[in-house]
């Protein structure tokens, strides 16, 4: 069989290949359509080809992955789904563009916790949702996100969307925790303490308590890695110095965690490479690199996290199942908008 060859497209800004039917059904293949940009993954993916000499194609998008998936039916090239948030891997799930996998050697390598009952997607990474708090103007080294909503804070805390996936994952893990009753009157509580309306993204908020215009911001861990390191935007190194990592709820259930993950697509042409690359990525070697490459932490058991974001401190997860608090995300996002979080505080 001759195989068509791939051919460079553009999606939106990014470019990218083309995966085309005759490509995918070549030997020695495999096809990953990615939510994760292609220069975070390509190291894994060198990786995995020196290894076992099969070669992997990624199809980055920014948005519209189920529906491509989808539309494309039987005949799409998709053999493998990366992405992030469980949010995504969710909708992937019930977008019916997974199949299940059930792998003696993923399930040993990746918790319970952090994977589909039925197969249908495993967790690679997780990132906690954090506090971010100034070194200078806060004292304690312990908090537990129902104290955000405490009067003591008030006008010191600044946050991103309300409505942004990875508060809105937040949000819905004190649903699952405490209901919506409470939840609804802690995001009220919540948007008292701000500063000003939310606003930015997460490096945003690490800028603002640099800036001193508050003490605490919400985020996620690996953009302090991110910013620590970037030699291209070097002010950021000076926001990163200014903040250090509180880990909430320590103490107790533990901090809440988001994930990076993958699925074996439902109609993959090349399965067993398909599977081939999914053990690799579940593996300790190829979690110790995709760690240390995005700043997560691994989920298997003997994997490390990288040097910079083992010197945040240590990291006790919520073992809540993700897809409990991914049901209560659709409450959350109400919520949000019942409190009029977003409005930011009143006078």
């Amino acid at each position: 069989m001759t195989c068509n060859p791939l051919s460079r497209i553009a999606f939106g800004a990014v470019s990218m290949l083309a995966l085309t039917a005759g490509s995918a059904l070549a030997d020695g293949e495999v096809n990953i359509y990615s939510y994760r940009q292609p220069e975070l993954i390509q190291p894994l993916m060198d990786r995995f080809t020196e290894e076992t000499g099969i070669k992997t194609n990624i199809l980055f998008l920014d948005k519209g992955l189920v529906e491509r998936i989808a539309a494309e039916g039987a005949n799409s090239p998709a053999d493998v789904i990366l992405t992030v948030d469980i949010a995504r891997l969710t909708e992937a799930k019930e977008g019916g563009v997974t199949q299940p996998l059930n792998d003696e050697d993923i399930n040993k390598q990746i918790p319970a916790q952090y994977r589909d009952s039925e197969g249908n997607w495993f967790g690679l990474t997780t990132r906690g949702r954090v506090i971010y708090a100034s070194k200078d103007r806060v004292s304690e080294d312990a908090i537990t996100y129902e104290e955000l909503a405490d009067p003591k804070w008030k006008g010191r805390i600044c946050m991103r969307d309300g409505q942004h996936s990875y508060n809105i994952g937040l949000f819905a893990s004190m649903v699952a925790h405490h209901g919506a009753e409470y939840t609804e009157k802690w995001l009220a509580g919540l948007k008292q303490n701000l500063v000003k309306k939310p606003d930015g993204n997460d490096r945003s908020q690490a800028k603002a308590i640099f800036a001193g215009e508050c003490d605490l911001g919400l985020a996620n861990t690996y953009y302090l890695g991110l910013m620590k390191t970037n030699e291209k935007d070097p002010e950021e190194k000076d926001w990163a110095a200014a903040v250090k990592v509180l880990f909430p709820n320590s103490a107790d259930r533990g901090t809440h965690v988001n994930i990076s993950g993958m699925a074996l697509a439902k109609n993959a042409p090349n399965k067993d490479n398909a599977v081939k690359l999914m053990e690799f990525l579940a593996s300790d070697e190829a979690q110790t690199i995709y760690a240390e490459k995005v700043f997560e932490y691994p989920v298997g058991p003997h994997a490390k996290p990288s040097e910079i974001v083992a010197g945040f401190g240590a990291i006790k997860p919520d073992t809540l199942p993700l897809t409990e608090i991914a049901a209560n995300r659709k409450i959350a996002s109400e919520l949000v908008d019942k409190v009029g979080l977003n409005e930011g505080p009143t006078q």
